[in-house]
Parts: structure tokens; C-alpha cells; sequence
């Protein structure tokens, strides 16, 4: 039972090291930039550290990415038989199923829950832990829910856009939402190279998937904007399953209806 504990401790605290990290630094360097002068403004109410997370995304565009996790990426689906990747990012993501029945429960989404649980049971016995997926011959597709879209769900806004070194977008909500979801059962009592292991297979994958996207990145205007709005866009289409509610531009709307009554008039 110490054992189990100690290292539920250990693993815990390396899951928990990237988000201490980012929101102390972000923090402090939030309180370094304050300043009494009324001059100073914020461009993005979202990205209020804009200034320290584009030398930041530089640094995880134009050199981690670019000479680390897209060669890797590349690498790995390269060399890799297809069937393996398929089966050890199976795995990978069975053991997110826990976290998910629970980040359902807490949304009252007691269907989706009940999915869910059936994925993970199934997937875990008669899929050999995970490696197949006879769960979706059931029609129980993977429907992964993450803490911050719990957090998003009871309107907790995603707070200040981050830019993690090396790792990419993100925001403080996210980064709370991953600190609670590391504490789930079975992650918790995971050691720390498995868990690594399993980070990199997920990571690679994700990068994977990336490729087909990437020309859109390079030929945009402004890529570190463009992926701040992609990312809050499609945290806002997590947090309402697909359906995110309209949003309307009340200045553009008036300047509209101005528009329209001139026309009337004339």
C-alpha cells in the first residue's frame, strides 16, 4: 500500500510539474509586466502575455517542432507498422477512459458515462487492455472529456492563452483540467517512464495528424494568432460537444443595421 502510494506521489507531482511551471511563470511575469502608467494596454484580453508567448511559440514552431517532434512524428509513421501504431495509441488512450467516465458523471452526461465504462470494461478484457477496439463494433465510440471541459461546462472561462515551450497552446484552464485528470485512476499509480511512454505515443500521433493541416499554418498571415484563435475555437467546441452556441458581434451588428438604414433612407 506505501508502494502504491509513493509512487500515486511521484507521479502526481511530474504531472502536476508543467502546470506549476507555466502558471507561477506566467504569474510572475504577468505582475513584472504591470505597470501604474495608463498607457498601457492589452491588444487580446485572452492573451494578456502575448509578449512572452510569441518568443515562446518561435521557439516551439520554428525549432522544437521543426528539428525534434516533426522529424520524430515522421520517423515513427515511417517505421512503425500501422497495425502496431493503431494498437499501442489503443492502449494509450484506454487508460484516459477512467478519467472520462468520471469528467461525464460530473456533466450529469450519465449516457455517455455508461459508454464509456463499457469501452473501458470491454476494451480492457476482451481487447487485451486496450490494444483492440471491439468496443466501436458496439457503437461505444471514443468520447474523451477532459476536467477543463468540465470546468468550461459550469462557464469557467479558459483564462489567459499559454503558450507551453515546446509543448504548444494552451490556457489556464486547460492546464488545471490536466492537473485534476492525472489524478484519476489508473494514471495516478502509473510510474513515471510508462506514463512518459504513453505521453510520447499520444503526442506523436497527434502530430502526426498534424501534417495534412500544416501548409494552412505556414501560409497563414500570422500563425501565432492563427493558432490562438483555432485553439479557443475548438475548446469552445469541446466544452459544448460540437454545438457551440452563436456568438454575436453586437458592434458589427449595429454598425449592420446602421448600414441598412442609410440604405433605406436613400
Amino acid at each position: 500500500m506505501n508502494r502504491i502510494k509513493n509512487i500515486a506521489l511521484k507521479t502526481q507531482a511530474i504531472f502536476s510539474l508543467k502546470l506549476i511551471l507555466t502558471v507561477t511563470f506566467s504569474l510572475f511575469l504577468t505582475a513584472c509586466s504591470t505597470t501604474p502608467s495608463s498607457e498601457q494596454t492589452v491588444s487580446d484580453p485572452k492573451d494578456p502575455l502575448e509578449a512572452i508567448n510569441r518568443p515562446f511559440w518561435t521557439f516551439t514552431w520554428d525549432y522544437a517542432d521543426k528539428y525534434v517532434f516533426r522529424p520524430a512524428s515522421q520517423g515513427y509513421v515511417e517505421y512503425m507498422p500501422t497495425d502496431l501504431r493503431t494498437g499501442v495509441l489503443n492502449m494509450a488512450l484506454n487508460l484516459n477512459e477512467p478519467s472520462t467516465i468520471i469528467n461525464h458523471l460530473l456533466q450529469a452526461k450519465f449516457t455517455d458515462a455508461a459508454k464509456s465504462t463499457g469501452r473501458f470494461v470491454l476494451n480492457s478484457t476482451v481487447g487485451l487492455l486496450g490494444f483492440f477496439d471491439p468496443a466501436s463494433d458496439f457503437g461505444w465510440s471514443r468520447q474523451e472529456e477532459e476536467f477543463g471541459e468540465v470546468l468550461g461546462s459550469y462557464g469557467v472561462g479558459d483564462g489567459p492563452f499559454l503558450v507551453v515551450p515546446a509543448l504548444g497552446p494552451s490556457s489556464v484552464r486547460e492546464e488545471v483540467g490536466d492537473f485534476v485528470d492525472s489524478y484519476y485512476w489508473p494514471l495516478a499509480v502509473i510510474d513515471f517512464w510508462p506514463n512518459l511512454l504513453r505521453a510520447g505515443i499520444i503526442g506523436l500521433e497527434a502530430r502526426a495528424s498534424f501534417a495534412d493541416q500544416e501548409a494552412i499554418l505556414r501560409d497563414a498571415i500570422d500563425p501565432y494568432e492563427f493558432v490562438k484563435n483555432a485553439y479557443f475555437q475548438n475548446m469552445q467546441y469541446k466544452v459544448y460537444d460540437g454545438n457551440p452556441p452563436i456568438e454575436v458581434n453586437q458592434a458589427e451588428e449595429e454598425n449592420i443595421d446602421a448600414y441598412l438604414e442609410e440604405l433605406e433612407g436613400m
